[in-house]
């Protein structure tokens, strides 16, 4: 498991956040973010950043599945083989409703196919895109978007497509737009503590 993983445990971890990297990357890109994200609220955290299964054929990062060109008759079983992984993650000290997922980019894609099918506290995706024929389930999680207007890899678009598709559903979905590109810049992450200080910072329950 170590080598498919980074975790980060804390003691009384009441909550999870799981990172899922973007194409090209590895599961150590996003693990600043979550250690800055869990310094930033009052709920103890358990982070863990996930490692995608492949090898990608340009480089030495990893993939979810193939990207260029798109190998979209991946992605099904892609996304059931995370959902098992996250599934996997859940314990009786922190279940998965207690648990959120936070991607980029590919990793967003990813976050959004698996978690709108998987009983989270929320899900954060950044520079996202929905799979082709994709649709939203009727129940699903609370969901924060994140996108840069001026996106040269992933256009602001698909951000806005996501949002219809998952206004469908019963549960919140905010969309946060920003003036940069390809990235998470200090005013998504600002977004992103407030989405989990409201799915997550729960009083103490009294003994």
């Amino acid at each position: 498991m170590a080598a498919d993983l980074l975790r980060q445990p804390t003691a009384k971890a009441r909550a999870r956040l799981v990172l899922l990297h973007g194409w090209g990357a590895d599961a150590g890109d996003l693990m600043p973010l979550g250690q800055a994200l869990a310094e930033a609220i009052a709920t103890p955290l358990e982070l863990v950043a996930l490692q995608a299964p492949q090898l990608q054929t340009q480089g030495s990062g990893r993939q979810w599945y193939g990207l260029f060109p798109a190998d979209w008759a991946a992605v099904p079983a892609a996304v059931e083989e995370l959902k098992e992984r996250i599934n996997n993650l859940g314990s009786a000290e922190i279940p998965l409703e207690a648990t959120v997922l936070l991607g980029f980019s590919q990793g967003g894609a990813m976050a959004i196919a698996a978690g709108c099918d998987l009983p989270l506290a929320g899900f954060i995706a950044c520079s996202a895109y929905p799979h082709p024929h994709w649709q939203a389930p009727i129940t699903r999680p609370p969901a924060l978007l994140l996108h840069g207007r001026h996106d040269e890899v992933v256009p602001h678009s698909a951000a806005l497509a996501l949002k219809n598709d998952l206004a469908l559903s019963h549960q919140a979905c905010e969309l946060f737009s920003f003036d940069h590109g390809h990235a998470i810049p200090v005013e998504a992450q600002a977004e992103m503590k407030k989405a989990l200080e409201r799915w997550l910072d729960q009083p103490a329950q009294s003994a």
